[in-house]
């Protein structure tokens, strides 16, 4: 658990630590969002995040590069590192300070930083935001907060083939018609990797993912006839074999964020959502119910429920592939310099 740094009130209840989901700052815009976080758990942000914000102009690309911003954006932040992020409801011993609780108009946005102090002292050590297009969360600072034993057994971390993929899985349709939001940011995401590691090649996506996001993407990827393939890895699939030509689409670990590995071969390899790879990999379910016939008298039906019906498209969310790609080193490299010279301007992003 979390306790203030100053006078050692119990901040949370006890969380263990997780992997920061990859879609943790991209949700939907005029909508209001559940809980980031699965109650019990905490993750950290390790880069700056929050206010301060200064306008690229004013920054330049040295100083951004130290705040880990390596492609010119409207503004970088110079916020605090290593946030720690936690549900809402895991909060104790924190009172709303009412003159910090802006918003755009359903809730708090955070834009004047912490809002939430400390009941035994008063000390400011965090941020709720709950507002539109914000999944709802608590960020504690880290120098207002410091972690303590909670006294529980600690959790241990699965290993890869002790993970249950079936409760991993996300549908990229949400019960009520709706396409997963998680979907939206987390394939973008995937992409701006993606991206970096065929070093601005054309690249074909795997067929489970072609056939349920390809047409909407493609504006993505690198332009022209495919020169690599991606393809599908991870636990419970078979060992790809060493060659060229192919890049792997690998789960990231639900609790330690780390990519999976192939045992040998020196493919380059592309974390994606647990959550959207297990659905990608695992098989179609088949429903119980027999072709023909009637059921037994006396039996009672245990149908499955009707698969939901897409209500609209799939809109991957632009600022998750603009904000990965702006974060990750290597889209400075000679090889990149092509895909970004065709994308710094109107595009994806």
């Amino acid at each position: 658990m979390f306790v203030c740094a100053g006078c050692g009130t119990e901040l949370t209840a006890p969380v263990s630590r997780v992997a920061l989901p990859d879609h943790t700052h991209y949700g939907a815009w005029e909508e209001l969002h559940p809980p980031l976080m699965d109650p019990a758990t905490y993750a950290v942000e390790p880069l700056p995040t929050g206010p301060p914000w200064r306008l690229w102009g004013d920054v330049g690309e040295d100083l951004a590069a130290e705040q880990g911003v390596y492609l010119p954006q409207y503004s970088v932040s110079f916020g605090s590192r290593d946030r720690i992020v936690i549900a809402p409801g895991d909060s104790r011993g924190m009172a709303l300070i009412l003159e910090k609780c802006e918003g755009y108009c359903m809730g708090i946005d955070g834009r004047d930083g912490p809002n939430l102090a400390c009941e035994g002292c008063g000390r400011p050590v965090a941020t709720r935001m709950d507002d539109c297009g914000l999944w709802q969360t608590v960020w504690l600072e880290p120098d207002a907060v410091r972690r303590v034993p909670s006294g529980l057994p600690a959790v241990p971390v699965p290993d890869w083939d002790e993970l249950d993929l079936r409760t991993c899985a996300v549908a990229p349709v949400e019960l009520d018609g709706s396409r997963s939001r998680r979907w939206e940011a987390a394939v973008p995401v995937a992409l701006a990797h993606l991206v970096v590691a065929c070093e601005g090649r054309p690249v074909e996506l795997p067929g489970p993912l072609a056939g349920l996001v390809g047409d909407t993407v493609a504006d993505y990827l690198p332009a022209g006839p495919p020169v690599l393939t991606a393809r599908l890895a991870g636990p419970g699939r078979p060992v790809p074999p060493s060659g060229t030509g192919e890049v792997l689409l690998v789960p990231r670990h639900p609790v330690t964020g780390e990519p999976w590995r192939p045992p040998h071969g020196t493919a380059p390899v592309v974390p994606l959502d647990i959550g959207v790879w297990a659905h990608l990999v695992l098989p179609a379910e088949t429903s119980p119910r027999p072709a023909t016939g009637t059921l037994p008298e006396g039996v009672l039906r245990d149908d499955y429920v009707v698969p939901p019906h897409r209500w609209r498209g799939f809109y991957p969310h632009d600022r998750a592939f603009s904000d990965t790609l702006a974060h990750l080193p290597d889209i400075r490299r000679p090889e990149l310099r092509a895909y970004y010279d065709r994308y710094s301007g109107p595009g994806p992003y």
